[in-house]
C-alpha cells in the first residue's frame, strides 16, 4: 500500500483517479510543476520582503492572510484534486506572503539566518533527491512505517501545545532554546526531511500507475507542503541555537 506521512498525499490520493488514452501524470511534470510553485513562493516572498525592508510594517498582515488564506486553499486542494492545476498555485501564493511575513520578523531579530534556512532546505531536498534516486534511502513498508507514525505523533504533540497556550501553558521544549528544545527541533528537522523521501517514492508509484495529468500539479502541491513545513522547522532550530550565542 502507498503512503506517505504527508497529508495531501495520503494512501488513498491516487484512488480511482487512473484514467486511459488522455495524457497521464510524469515525473517530469511533476518536478516541472514543483519548480513552477517554488518559484511563484520565492517572488511572493521576495514583495513582502522588499515592502516590508522598504519601510512598510505590513509583515504581520502578509504572514496572517497568508496562513489563513493558505490553509483553506490547501484543504480545497486536498478535497478537490481536479481543481489543484489552479489551487496549488495559489497555494503558492499566500505561502510566499506568509513565509515572506515570518522571514522579515526572524531576518531582524537574527541577522542572516534567512539566507541559512533557504540553503539548508533546498540542500536537504537535493541531498534526498539523489540519495532517493541512487538507491542510498529506499522507502520500505517499515521506512513509511515509521514516518508518518513520527509525523502524527509531532503533529498532535504541536496540537497539545496549541491548545495549552490558550490557558498560558507551554511546552517549554518545543519554544525554548535550551539543550532539549534544540534536541526536538533537531528530531523534527529529519522526520520532515525523510517526508521527502515518501513524498518522491509516492509521486513516483502514482505516475508508474497512469494517475491523469493534473495530479502533476497535486504532487507538486504536496512537495510545496512538505518543504514549507521543512523550511519553518529549520528556521526553528537555528533561532534556538542563535539564541543560545
Amino acid at each position: 500500500m502507498l503512503r506517505s506521512g504527508n497529508p495531501a498525499l495520503s494512501a488513498r490520493t491516487f484512488e480511482g483517479l487512473y484514467t486511459s488514452g488522455a495524457r497521464t501524470m510524469t515525473i517530469d511534470g511533476t518536478v516541472n510543476r514543483t519548480m513552477i510553485l517554488l518559484c511563484i513562493v520565492l517572488a511572493m516572498a521576495s514583495v513582502v520582503w522588499s515592502n516590508v525592508l522598504g519601510g512598510t510594517a505590513g509583515y504581520a498582515v502578509f504572514a496572517g492572510l497568508g496562513a489563513i488564506a493558505g490553509f483553506v486553499v490547501a484543504l480545497v486542494t486536498v478535497f478537490k484534486k481536479e481543481w489543484s492545476p489552479i489551487t496549488a498555485p495559489l497555494y503558492a501564493v499566500f505561502e510566499g506572503l506568509f513565509l515572506g511575513g515570518i522571514s522579515v520578523v526572524v531576518e531582524q531579530a537574527f541577522p542572516g539566518i534567512v539566507l541559512q534556512a533557504v540553503g539548508l532546505t533546498f540542500g536537504t531536498l537535493f541531498a534526498l533527491l539523489v540519495a532517493y534516486k541512487s538507491g542510498l534511502i529506499q522507502a520500505t513498508e517499515n521506512f513509511r512505517l515509521g514516518v508518518v507514525a513520527a509525523t502524527g505523533g509531532i503533529a498532535l504533540l504541536y496540537l497539545v501545545s496549541f491548545v495549552l497556550g490558550f490557558f498560558n501553558i507551554r511546552l517549554p521544549f518545543i519554544h525554548d532554546g535550551g539543550m532539549y528544545g534544540i534536541i526536538f527541533s533537531g528530531i523534527v528537522v529529519v522526520v520532515a526531511a525523510l517526508n521527502l523521501v515518501l513524498d518522491f517514492d509516492f509521486i513516483e508509484k502514482g505516475a508508474e500507475s497512469g494517475a491523469p495529468a493534473y495530479m502533476e500539479w497535486y504532487g507538486a502541491f504536496g512537495l510545496l507542503v512538505t518543504l514549507v513545513w521543512l523550511y519553518l522547522e529549520i528556521l526553528r532550530l537555528l533561532m534556538k541555537l542563535r539564541s543560545r550565542d
